[in-house]
């Protein structure tokens, strides 16, 4: 399946608060590569503070980069202005966290999704009220929504609202930004499969970002998982959930609960803090948390490169990991 979407080598640093002359930055991303293949859910994963909403802000050309490549569709749209940056924004769509922060309050939900109807001229008045309607009942609202405001819906029903708004331009990828995460537990599953639902149907592509990897297992095709601005392991949601590589990977999913009171965790958990993105640690950044560190993983940042059946950015530089689990023939990039 080709790549839709193709990041490469994107660094991101923001001035740190309060650095005054001394200049700090905060490096949000460090040398990121992402491809999201067309039709498909990839699931970015990470705690907060590990680059994702900037990855996010990146593909929907809300953040410029300092350097690194985006390619949407075979187009670089870093550096993009005019009608050509306009063009790639009705086809890549967000939708994000917080959905009544995200509708305009002062609007009914009805000129809220028919809002990028009419800034990219689709069709006649009357066929973008046909529209709406059609949107509302897509995402299981009722024409009737169209009249109401975004303060007389629940959350989940605002983040239909937000669902349907980035579909009206016909999109090729939405970028989905925590958008279950400031649900309850009942709604989320709703919404989860509502997105699930409309990428099979419709064929949209989607970048599914969320700190919650039990969350990104029941949408996603493809999984990549961030720590402290960079992704360290990446592949194909069966192979990497049934065989995680780097301990990060596997710290996560031992976070996910399950529901046996009884089940202890496979795997230590993580000891220590996430260190500061303002003075990341040199060579991997995760290894002053690694259960399994050699002296090398303080010197070398290791690439993402074939580790068992998918890409991972911690074993392949590890010899003590190389030697604690047998290896797998390489297999094929993901890229």
């Amino acid at each position: 399946m080709t790549a839709l979407l193709d990041v490469r080598g994107l660094v991101v640093t923001f001035p740190a608060p309060g650095s005054g002359l001394r200049r700090r930055r905060v490096h949000a991303l460090s040398g990121v590569d992402l491809t999201v293949r067309r039709g498909q859910t990839h699931g970015l994963v990470g705690e907060s503070g590990s680059g994702k909403s900037t990855l996010a802000r990146c593909v929907l050309g809300l953040q410029q980069p300092d350097e690194g490549s985006v390619v949407f569709d075979g187009t670089e749209i870093v550096g993009l202005r005019g009608r050509a940056l306009r063009e790639i924004r009705r086809r890549i769509q967000p939708v994000f966290q917080d959905p009544l922060g995200s509708l305009d309050p002062r609007w009914t939900v009805g000129r809220s999704v028919r809002e990028s109807l009419d800034a990219f001229g689709v069709g006649s008045p009357l066929d973008r009220d046909r529209r709406v309607s059609e949107l509302l009942d897509l995402v299981g609202l009722s024409p009737d929504h169209a009249g109401r405001s975004p303060a007389q819906l629940s959350g989940g029903q605002r983040q239909r609202v937000g669902i349907a708004a980035a579909l009206a331009s016909g999109p090729d990828l939405i970028v989905a930004d925590e958008p279950v995460s400031a649900l309850d537990v009942s709604v989320q599953a709703q919404i989860l499969n509502l997105v699930a639902r409309l990428q099979r149907d419709l064929g949209v592509a989607v970048l599914f970002v969320s700190h919650d990897l039990g969350v990104v297992e029941h949408v996603s095709q493809e999984v990549s998982v961030m720590y402290l601005g960079g992704i360290v392991e990446t592949g194909g949601r069966a192979e990497l959930f049934a065989d995680p590589v780097h301990p990060y990977t596997r710290a996560l999913l031992d976070a996910i609960p399950v529901p046996e009171p009884d089940a202890r965790l496979v795997h230590a958990p993580l000891a220590g803090d996430i260190p500061s993105p303002i003075d990341p640690p040199s060579g991997c950044r995760f290894h002053p948390r690694c259960p399994m560190r050699a002296d090398s993983c303080s010197r070398e940042r290791p690439a993402l490169l074939p580790v068992a059946s998918h890409l991972a950015a911690h074993h392949v530089a590890c010899p003590v990991a190389l030697a604690a689990r047998p290896q797998a023939g390489p297999s094929p990039a993901q890229n």
